[in-house]
């Protein structure tokens, strides 16, 4: 990464004259098939280009067509119709990468394999979901064991068998609470099934806006221009299917014309690769001051970059070695065993704990060691994003995207006067987990900030004061406003995707009548 900084410093990027982008020859691209060049195929959206080559009849081209034809129609039907084959797979989101390599599986011959999937909802309106559910079991019907790790009660419910880990998470987890069918586990006393049961009301009193942050001909990639207002001073949902346009719209456009707005999205965190979740939210110096004055030494006795680090591992607590051509291997430092301190460090002690003890424990743990306030405040915001779990040692690239999320918000939620821009903050969110991050958002609009989600959990959409939803649908079928108001007037909405799903939402009990 360094040295591509370096690089990017002394060069410059742009679209090949010659081919336009289309990186192909000159007689390639005179080809033509239908009077369209590879390139102008590449560019389609999948679902024209099922179209396009169903009509191609020649004897020798109309079979390679069919073929191709069959694989795209499978994109179609798991909710990627709107992506175009030129599109690099480095823009594509983790839901969508999933997605495409579930597709290419289900065409393979081969039977008898077990598949993992890693949270495949992620990114994924309900819409979305439930033809995700039907690419899994047909997955498992050609003689396939599909395994997935999933949040997503629609998803849960198309299972077979279900594991729930529990009882809660990090130290206080990793032991399995229930084993059966996902009927059971409504019915069972554990924190999933206690969160199935549990019922979001749709919110009937909301706030009143206090301005409003106006975009105007919003054009961008496959928005059509759009003019539209975000409230202040509430907590705003932006919703609709995916490819609808919804972080293009908020994380692009929105944020250009708002650059003051604090954004917290899901990219790695630009920090040293030594970096902790202790360091990052401005606690690990507190820490090390604390140590220092109760020992009576220098603070730079407990920073693994400094004095303290093991001199075989230079404080990283691993050592990879270099194999050229081959990926390096890393094994744990057989000095400091993984700990990044010297041995005189763990002599010194807070509480009877040594600094190694202190970053191994969990922010609610660690918090009953000391006493400083501002310490402390700290310590509690990992708290109060539901990143209760996390050892305060932990490397940051370990860190999922959500989690990356979260602890960025940890680090914000000091402000007011603010506008807050996340994008599906609640990825990798247990179902119980989503309503703690609700009651913070919530608290950080009380607090005078503006907060806007791009969001697809209902139960967000439900506590939302305003919603604005994108569509109909993905691609080039969206990039509109379909909708704009409150949850309860979503929920009466006779052609809004969202809307619709909000009436099927069981947490709503008496669905108004279609207008």
């Amino acid at each position: 990464e360094k040295r591509r900084e370096a690089a990017a410093r002394f060069t410059v990027e742009r679209v090949c004259g010659a081919c336009g982008g289309a990186r192909l020859n000159a007689a390639a691209l005179a080809t033509r098939i239908g009077g369209l060049s590879p390139a102008d195929y590449g560019r389609m959206e999948v679902s024209d280009l099922v179209g396009v080559l169903a009509r191609i009849d020649d004897p020798v081209g109309g079979p390679i067509a069919a073929a191709a034809r069959e694989r795209l129609e499978r994109l179609v039907g798991i909710g990627l119709g709107y992506l175009s084959l030129d599109r690099e797979t480095t823009t594509l989101s983790g839901g969508e990468g999933q997605r495409l390599k579930m597709v290419r599986h289900l065409g393979s011959s081969l039977t008898g394999l077990t598949f993992v999937f890693d949270e495949p909802s992620v990114g994924l309106h309900p819409r979305d979901v439930g033809r995700l559910g039907d690419l899994l079991v047909r997955l498992r019907d050609k003689g396939n064991t599909v395994l997935v790790v999933e949040h997503d009660p629609d998803v849960m419910a198309v299972a077979d068998h279900v594991v729930d880990m529990g009882p809660r998470a990090g130290a206080d987890g990793g032991h399995v609470v229930f084993e059966g069918p996902f009927e059971r586990l409504r019915d069972a006393d554990t924190l999933t099934g206690r969160s199935l049961r549990a019922r979001t009301p749709l919110k009937e009193t909301v706030r009143s806006p206090t301005g409003r942050l106006p975009v105007y001909g919003a054009d961008l990639h496959n928005l059509k221009g759009l003019d539209v207002s975000f409230p202040t001073g509430v907590l705003t949902a932006v919703t609709g299917v995916a490819g609808s346009g919804k972080s293009t719209l908020v994380s692009r456009v929105f944020t250009a014309a708002y650059p003051e707005a604090v954004v917290i999205d899901q990219s790695a965190i630009t920090a040293s690769s030594r970096s902790t979740p202790a360091s990052y939210i401005g606690a690990l110096d507190a820490i090390r001051r604390v140590f220092a004055r109760e020992n009576g030494v220098d603070a730079g006795l407990f920073s693994f970059n400094s004095a303290g680090a093991c001199a075989g591992c230079a404080g990283r607590g691993e050592i990879s070695t270099d194999l050229a051509f081959m990926d390096p291997v890393t094994t744990t430092c057989p000095e400091c065993e993984g700990r990044r301190f010297h041995d005189d460090v763990l002599k010194h002690r807070v509480s009877g704990r040594s600094i190694v003890d202190v970053l191994g424990m969990t922010a609610a743990r660690a918090a009953g060691l000391f006493e400083d306030p501002v310490l402390l405040r700290k310590l509690r915001t990992l708290d109060a994003v539901g990143l209760t779990y996390l050892a305060l040692g932990q490397p940051l690239s370990s860190l999922s995207g959500g989690e990356r999320q979260r602890i960025k918000l940890a680090t914000q939620l000091h402000r007011t006067s603010s506008v807050y821009v996340l994008d599906e903050p609640t990825t990798g969110l247990h179902l119980a987990d989503t309503g703690t991050l609700v009651d913070l958002l919530d608290r950080l609009v009380d607090a005078g900030n503006t907060v806007i989600c791009v969001e697809h959990n209902l139960d967000v959409v439900k506590r939302a004061d305003w919603v604005i939803d994108l569509g109909p649908d993905g691609g080039k079928g969206g990039g509109e406003v379909v909708f704009e108001g409150t949850p309860a007037d979503l929920l009466a909405h006779p052609t809004s995707v969202t809307g619709h799903y909000l009436r099927r939402d069981p947490g709503v009990e008496r669905p108004l009548p279609e207008r």
